[in-house]
Formats: C-alpha cells, structure tokens, sequence
C-alpha cells in the first residue's frame, strides 16, 4: 500500500521530524508537491494540515479519486480531520493494519460562464465581492424555473457541507448518506424563501445575476471564480472518499456542527457578516475587515470580542509587525 503524504506551510517546516517519526513503521510513503504527477501510483493520501489544506487538495484532485485521511498539523481538530500530528504513529499504524472505512461523499460540479470548472466536497456559494450587498438571481432546478430571489447569496452544499455555512445560514443537516443537496437562500428578502433539499442527481441552472458590485462563486472556501452571466451546479462523476478511523468520531463532529450552528444563530448579524468574511476571504486584519464589511470600528470590536468568547475565531500577531494582529476563523 502506498501513501502519499501533503503537508501545510506549518507542516512543511516540521518534514524532516514527520519523515523521522514514521520512517520505522515499515509504511511505504512519498511527499507528494504535486498531484497530477503522483495520484495514479497511490493507494491513499494523507494531508497534514487543517480543513481548509484537505479542501484544497480536493480542488486539486479535480475529478479524480483516492481514499484521503486529514492529520491536522496542530492540536486543534477539525471537522476533516480525523487525528492531531501528536498521534502520527498510531494513525499510520491504523493505515498499516487497515483498521479504517472508507467513507464516500457526493461532490458538486461547478461550470462558470461555461470557462471554469471547479469540484466542490462542502459547497459553493454565489455572493457579491463586497459582503452586505444585495443581489438578484434566477433558480432553476431540472430545468424548472424555482424561483427569483433578491439575498445577499445562495449556497448549494453537499450532505458534508451541510453542517458547514449551510446550516449557519439556516439549512438542515445531511446524513453523509443522503442522496442530496441542499439550497439555501442567503438573507432573502422573501421570507417564504426555505432551504430546498433536491435529489442529488438534478441539475442546477443559475441565471440573471445582478448586482451592483461584481459577484463570485466561492467553492469550498478556497477557490474564487469571478461570474457574468450564470453557472451550472450537478453532482460529479467523481465522489470523494475520506477515512475515518475506528472508532470513528462522526457523530462528535456532527454535535460540534450542531452546537456551531446554535451559536451562530444567536448571534447579532454583524458577528455572523464578520465569521463568514473571514471563512471565505481568510486571515484578516481588523482594518481590514471594516474595509470588506463596511461596518464601524466600534461593531467590528464588539463582534470579534463575541466570536472569540465562543471559540470561534483565534488572533496571532503578524510575522513582519508584531503590532498588527490578524484574526482567523477556526
């Protein structure tokens, strides 16, 4: 069995130690840079990192498929991964003596103005490049028309993606099971606009985009692909299989979610603008943040004083100006 090892920026730093801390496993292993060039002659691949490096090395598989374990590179687990870096040689040694499942989720196509495609595991969302803007579009779902709405997005999630910004937005939870997607309006300006649970299997036609600023369909958090006129969403040819070693902590990560999604329903809108900017743009300063939401000093600070009391936002200094401090989304 062969194993392909990706590792973070924080990761890479530590390789020498990782190679030292596995190399007696007797594991058949490489480092792998880069994927089109090693997929076709391994068996799995780990990735050490967090959530947001599995999500990538999903972008980057495009429409191919490989079992994938996540290793997050700190102490901090995610909802993707399965073990922390401190446990590395009893998480190999559960690879070596095959002590695992396989765990296959339906991922979303994406084609953008008919120029990009992209392959989604959580979800894509369409959203104007400047938050708390409104904007116009047209559903369409089997080639019926659904509705036309004026929100400030859409998300279409898979059943994994679900428990994600889906639910903080008001959508339901998904069994890894479920042979669905879900659609779900952001902020609507109808109130009779629901989330829609579709059949995995039926496209999805958006159309008739406006906004005043430009507009973007973010998949997985990761990618941004600027749009014009419209895209297609349907379910890929190729779905994605993780790991999950036994005993598998699938029903801890979905109470986590849950618990997740509680808190951010309570919380004032401006904390939930400042969470979801910094899940999609990345680590922020706090001036920046006032630059891309567009909401006061005074809010910004209240804000990230309330999602970090909740354990949901961390802040370390910046390397060239230990002044500054950027705010990250956990």
């Amino acid at each position: 069995m062969k194993v392909g090892i990706v590792l973070s920026r924080l990761a890479l730093k530590k390789k020498e130690e990782i190679a030292k801390r596995i190399e007696g496993l007797g594991l058949d292993y490489e480092f792998v840079t880069n994927l089109d060039e090693s997929i076709q002659r391994l068996d799995l691949l780990s990735v050490i990192g967090n959530d947001k490096d599995v999500l990538k090395t999903f972008q980057e598989m495009r429409d191919k498929t490989i079992p994938l374990l996540g290793i997050s590179d700190s102490d901090e687990l995610g909802f993707l991964t399965e073990r922390s870096i401190s446990q590395l040689e009893d998480t190999f040694k559960k690879l070596i003596n095959k002590d695992f499942k396989v765990e296959e989720s339906s991922r979303i196509n994406v084609n953008v103005d008919d120029r990009e495609e992209a392959h989604a595991l959580n979800d894509i969302a369409l959203f104007p490049k400047k938050s708390a803007t409104l904007m116009e579009y047209r559903l369409l779902v089997n080639d019926e028309f659904i509705w036309r709405d004026y929100s400030d997005g859409l998300i279409i999630s898979t059943p994994t993606g679900s428990t994600a910004y889906a639910m903080s937005a008001g959508g339901p939870a998904l069994l890894p099971s479920s042979k669905a997607f879900v659609i779900v309006p952001v902020n609507s300006m109808d109130i009779t606009r629901k989330p829609l649970v579709i059949n995995e299997e039926s496209p999805i036609y958006v159309n008739e985009i406006v906004s005043r600023v430009d507009c973007e369909v973010i998949v997985d958090g990761v990618k941004r692909i600027k749009i014009k006129r419209f895209f297609k969403a349907n379910k890929s040819k190729a779905s994605a299989k993780l790991i999950r070693l036994a005993p598998s902590p699938a029903l801890e990560r979905l109470s986590k979610k849950v618990k997740l999604a509680e808190e951010l329903i309570k919380m004032p809108p401006s904390a939930k603008l400042v969470l979801k900017t910094l899940q999609y743009e990345g680590p922020l300063t706090r001036r920046d943040l006032i630059e891309k939401t567009m909401l006061p000093e005074r809010t910004i600070r209240m804000a990230l004083s309330i999602l970090a009391q909740k354990g949901l936002i961390k802040r370390k200094s910046m390397l060239r100006d230990a002044r500054r401090k950027l705010y990250h989304a956990l």
